[in-house]
């Protein structure tokens, strides 16, 4: 049950963020009065359609996208130009006319490309910053109303002795632990360490670290009663291996507690710093896409493994909320965070790809926008004639090319996600 929930809301929470990012362009399109004559949420046959108003609202078969048809997106060809032969020119033409053909009788005034290089960014920028929002509110909810689980300074148990085995079993001449010598006991708080008070898991680490292995003495709160222990951290080696397989050994004071944990409830301030970590990672994966989608190709096809921090289709996002909503020791409540942080990410990642300058995508026709404004703004310095609209159409060649590698891609990611995912552990 926990399994198909998990798949649920991966579905359902992907159909949203899409609807909410082209309701990112639809708003601000009609506010400005361009015509918006569909809202669809998926690609492919039409499922359900209702029109209200001059725009069909539907829901299509394939949940792999979606889009806002913003009528007059293209300019006409500008006075005296001459169309280019071949594919590309006859493309582009193409483009013109259908965009022509979609504006109404006396509604020319109502056409995208009319717009302003201003509102035109408004508009382009609607959805991706809808997407950073929807992250920022998930991300919101998982730390400041669900909270954090942080260790505390009560202990939560006490190990007998200082293990010297990798499963941290006790072994027959392995010496006690300093905390069970010294008398500590599950249900502890510990106050003040070496004279110094603290009130945090980190600051007890952070004593015991600067302490050494010199004798001191701890405080701890037993049953609302304060006793003074007596206490010598032992010297423990323990073993870290980074991302990239190398071990690091490094010996440490050990005073041999593990910490009990609560749920702290995070300032908006920290979902703020969590968004914009998770947005300035997923700029520099996009930056590495193409050696990160080679890479992915080369585990599928090769011998490779796949790294944890491999790129993933929505199956592999899918794949991983499987995985989290069957782990056997996560809590409900650990469970449902695990998820609104995945879906916070998978936001982060629509906001960050449709910022690509590159058509279709949103950043593409963000450029277009800017370079109208730009060349209109020269324009006005020199006292020159106001230049006409930014002929995006002959964009279309690059639309395509761009519409074929995201297809290959997105075939690839999906065919890896299904025969070698991405696992947690």
């Amino acid at each position: 049950m926990a399994v198909v929930i998990a798949v649920l809301v991966v579905v359902v929470g992907v159909l949203v963020s899409i609807a909410l990012h082209e309701v990112g362009h639809m708003v601000p399109a009609k506010l400005f009065g361009v015509r918006v004559s569909q809202y669809m949420v998926g690609f492919g046959p039409t499922l359900w359609s209702r029109t209200r108003g001059e725009t069909e609202y539907g829901l299509k078969a394939i949940p792999a996208g979606g889009y806002v048809r913003l009528v007059g997106m293209y300019a006409p060809a500008p006075p005296g130009h001459r169309p280019r032969k071949g594919w590309f020119g006859e493309m582009t033409s193409a483009a013109r006319e259908a965009s022509a053909e979609e504006i109404l009788p006396g509604q020319e005034s109502r056409a995208f490309y009319r717009l302003s290089a201003p509102k035109k960014v408004v508009v382009m920028l609607g959805g991706p910053v809808m997407n950073l929002v929807i992250a920022f509110v998930l991300t919101l909810i998982a730390l400041s109303a669900i909270g954090v689980q942080t260790p505390t300074t009560t202990v939560g148990a006490v190990p007998a002795c200082v293990s010297t085995s990798s499963d941290d079993s006790c072994q027959a001449g392995d010496p006690a632990s300093p905390a069970s010598k010294a008398g500590l006991r599950a249900g502890d708080t510990i106050v003040a360490y070496d004279g110094s008070p603290v009130s945090s898991w980190d600051d007890l680490s952070s004593a015991i670290r600067d302490g050494g292995t010199a004798p001191t003495t701890l405080v701890v709160d037993r049953d609302g009663t304060q006793d003074t222990l007596d206490v010598t951290p032992a010297e423990h080696t323990t073993q870290t291996t980074a991302s990239d397989g190398s071990v690091t050994t490094q010996t440490v004071p050990y005073l041999g507690i593990y910490p009990t944990a609560e749920r702290v409830h995070q300032s908006p301030a920290t979902a703020v710093s969590q968004t914009w970590d998770m947005t300035t990672g997923t700029v520099e994966l996009v930056a590495q896409l193409p050696v990160k989608v080679v890479d992915v190709a080369r585990a599928t096809f090769g011998d490779e493994p796949r790294s944890a921090d491999s790129v993933m289709s929505v199956v592999g996002v899918g794949r991983v909320a499987v995985d989290v909503a069957g782990a056997d020791q996560a809590t409900v409540v650990a469970r449902v965070q695990a998820m609104l942080l995945l879906l916070a990410s998978l936001n982060v990642a629509l906001f960050v790809f449709n910022l690509i300058p590159l058509v279709p995508l949103d950043g593409g026709h963000v450029v277009g926008a800017l370079y109208e404004g730009a060349k209109r703004t020269v324009a006005r310095v020199r006292r020159l004639p106001r230049p006409g609209p930014a002929d995006t159409a002959r964009m279309m060649p690059v639309a395509y090319a761009m519409f074929g590698l995201l297809t290959v891609m997105g075939v690839l990611l999906i065919y890896a996600d299904i025969v070698d995912p991405v696992r947690l552990t």
